[in-house]
Formats: structure tokens, sequence, C-alpha cells
């Protein structure tokens, strides 16, 4: 065997074993000196170099940068998780025929498109989901993420918040419970403006909390502007906080029949 191969493929089993024992400080140190080894390859993106190691080449390096996704999730970093994922992406979409399919691949994919909503960057959801082939949709964890971003779109929010429980993969969790709390926020938004208070129970059912302890740590964590006594929530402190903004109607009119004067010249 290549020795650079041997030497890439003796440090990703300690990066494994790492990883194994959730020792991600060590995981990212060996990461790094990894992709360092990997530059080395010349079948790699974007080369692509015909070379009598491709094949192990090219198998090695996505699934490096499939742990180093994973890796991503697992330390909460989302800022690696996209350097890391489009450092993939070229395995998943250049390599046909070259290299066997990866099972971690729609797993990761659907990862991705649950990152991208969870960031509310809807536009880039459908760009990607547009560039999958059809009978991705029939995918479990692309399906998740497509009825997910449905979900959102239509004010489901009660399926988003109960999609938790059904994850395809258990590193969606982490998104999830991110998700999870966009929900409740746009929520404790939208209950705030319509409502003076509401009850301990109707607040709990609203934002879908099992106790009275979670109201009362979201309120204190997200919300301390809301007031709870008596049994109930008051939002109208919060509504005394906010600043009043008047529409200046005179200056808008003053405006606009100018706009049309300055028109009828022109015509």
């Amino acid at each position: 065997m290549d020795p650079q191969m041997v030497e890439v493929t003796q440090l990703f089993e300690r990066f494994k074993a790492a990883f194994v024992r959730k020792d991600f400080g060590s995981c990212n140190n060996l990461l790094s000196q990894l992709k360092v080894l990997l530059t080395k390859f010349p079948s790699l993106p974007p080369t692509f170099q015909i070379t009598s190691n491709a094949v192990q080449e090219l198998t090695i390096a996505r699934e490096i940068y499939e742990h180093a996704v994973v890796l991503s999730v697992k330390t909460e970093d989302q800022d690696a998780f996209e350097r890391d994922f489009f450092q993939l992406k070229p395995y998943y979409t250049d390599t046909c025929g070259m290299i066997p399919p990866s099972l971690q691949e729609y797993p990761i994919l659907g990862l991705n498109l649950l990152r991208l909503l969870v960031q509310n960057r809807i536009a880039e959801f459908h760009t990607e989901l547009e560039l999958l082939p059809q009978n991705a949709l029939e995918n479990p964890c692309i399906k998740h993420a497509v009825e997910l971003e449905q979900s959102f779109m239509e004010g489901a929010y009660n399926r988003v918040l109960s999609a938790r429980q059904s994850v395809p993969h258990d590193t969606y969790v982490y998104f999830m419970d991110l998700l999870a709390k966009t929900v409740r926020d746009e929520i404790a938004g939208c209950s705030e403006k319509a409502y003076d208070y509401l009850s301990i129970n109707d607040a709990k059912k609203i934002l879908m909390f099992s106790s009275d302890q979670e109201l009362s740590d979201y309120v204190s964590e997200e919300h301390p502007e809301w007031e709870i006594k008596d049994g109930c929530v008051f939002f109208q402190k919060a509504k005394e906080s906010q600043p009043c903004k008047e529409i200046p109607a005179l200056q808008l009119i003053n405006q606009t029949l100018s706009y049309a004067r300055e028109l009828e010249r022109i015509v």
C-alpha cells in the first residue's frame, strides 16, 4: 500500500477511536492533520486525476469528510458544518461511477436541508432540494426535511415540534432542538401581540410545554419582560415596554401628491 495511504488510514483509525470515546478535542486535532494529508492525493477534487489508488483515495476522503460533518454536529459548530459539507459535496455529485455510493449520503444531505431550514435559508433549501434526483424524495431523511419545511411554511407548528420524536437519524436531534426553539419564539411573539395574558395551562398548551417548570424556565430565560402571577402569564408589561411607532400620515400624503405633480409635468 502507498505510504501516504497508510499514514492517512492509521490517522483516521485514531480519529474514529477518539470519536467513539467522545474525545472531540482530539478529533478536531486529528481532523486538521487528515485534511492536510488529503491535499497530497491527486485523485481528489477538483483535479480528479486517474491514478492507481484513485478508488481508495476517493473512498477514504469521502468517509473522512462524512465524519467531519457529524463531528461538527456533535460539537454544535454550524460554521464547521457548512465548511465540511461543501468539502464533502463533490464526492456525492462528481464521483458517480468512480466509487460506490455511500450509505451516509442521504442522511447527511437531509441533515444539510434541516440546517438550512433552521437558519431560515428557504431559497437555498429549495435549491439544494431541486439538485437531488426525484427518487431521493422517497428517502426517509429527505422526506423528513421536506415535511418539516411544509409544516413550517403552513404554520403547523405543532407538527414541527412533534417531529422531534420521529427523527430518522440521531444526528438530527441537535437541529430539531434549534428548530423547536425557533418555532416557540415565533409562537411567543404572536401570543404577546394577540393577548394581554394567558392562563398557565393555555400558555403551556400553545408553547407545547409539559410542565409548569418548563414554562417558567422558558419565560425567565427568553422573555424576562413577561410576568407570571395568579396562575397566568401576563404580556402587558412587554407591550408597554415596546416603543409606540406612529405613522407619519400627513408627510406620506404630501410626498405622494408631490410625486403625482411631478409625473403630470413629465407627461
